[in-house]
């Protein structure tokens, strides 16, 4: 099979037509240059040049493989610079994991960081839940987690990239959905309240369980769920009322007002980045960089 460096010398002297100017050109002799092209052509089976001692001429069938040439060759550099690309991080690809309610938080932000500063590398998006996005991680299946903070393995790394406060959900008819000023802890007592699965919410459940009983507050739980924009929707539906990320008001659900809550830590809920120590992937260390 013929070599890059037989193409590289056959298009130069297709080119200038004559041998001393491409050897010129591609810094090297004339001998050489003489003999990969003999090469090419016991390799083809074919003589691509008529060679006089005044000139140089393409027979047929060299014009008709010098376009071929220069394609090969094109391909050949194209190749070489994704290749460059992908080891320093701007090409290539990001598998990113995402819960439901980050999708209304960080994951629009770190899309626009992506896109801004790695236009080549492609991202991947899975929505799970923490505790898949942590399996999924460890397995090498994605690169990057958004989860909400849990227990995480010696072999993650967590960084905390977006804090924000929690709003009490009311159905548009319920009492205090006409008050003004925010809620005190004190207004869910006795409250019919959609809470969140010890399971598959883990971390919300016990963040809303450890403000209820550092308050001496106890609601009633009708309802045990795992996404935000399933309480919503069994609060529009008067199901009972609930406490939600603050980013939750984006989603913009009908029949439903949104108030402020009096809390001892005024922004409780938290969400992570995460991925695993040993991944190699270099479109990862390059977002890890600007996010």
């Amino acid at each position: 099979m013929f070599t890059l460096t037989q193409l590289t010398s056959f298009v130069a002297v297709a080119e200038e037509l004559h041998f001393t100017r491409a050897a010129e050109r591609l810094n090297m002799t004339q001998p050489p240059l003489s003999r990969q092209i003999q090469l090419l052509e016991s390799e083809l089976g074919v003589q691509l040049l008529d060679r006089t001692n005044r000139s140089v001429r393409l027979t047929p069938a060299g014009r008709a493989f010098l376009v071929e040439a220069r394609r090969i060759l094109r391909q050949s550099e194209h190749a070489a610079l994704a290749v460059r690309r992908v080891s320093l991080g701007e090409a290539g690809a990001i598998a990113v994991g995402f819960t439901a309610a980050s999708a209304y938080s960080a994951l629009g932000g770190l899309l626009e960081t992506a896109r801004a500063a790695l236009p080549g590398v492609e991202i991947l998006l899975q929505e799970l839940v923490t505790r898949d996005q942590l399996k999924a991680l460890g397995e090498g299946s994605l690169d990057l987690g958004l989860v909400r903070p849990s227990a995480v393995g010696a072999d993650l790394t967590a960084r905390t990239v977006v804090r924000e406060g929690l709003l009490a959900a009311l159905p548009a008819q319920h009492p205090s959905a006409a008050e003004a000023g925010p809620m005190r802890m004190e207004d869910f007592a006795g409250e019919d309240f959609l809470m969140y699965s010890p399971i598959e919410a883990r971390y919300f459940h016990e963040l809303l369980a450890g403000i209820f009983r550092a308050a001496h507050v106890w609601p009633v739980f009708t309802q045990y769920l795992a996404q935000v924009h399933s309480i919503l929707a069994l609060v529009n539906g008067g199901w009972g009322i609930a406490l939600v990320p603050e980013s939750a008001a984006r989603m913009r659900f009908g029949g439903i007002v949104f108030r402020s809550v009096t809390l001892a830590d005024p922004k409780p809920v938290e969400l992570n980045i995460v991925w695993r120590k040993g991944n190699e992937n270099p479109a990862l260390k390059a977002l890890l960089r600007h996010v």
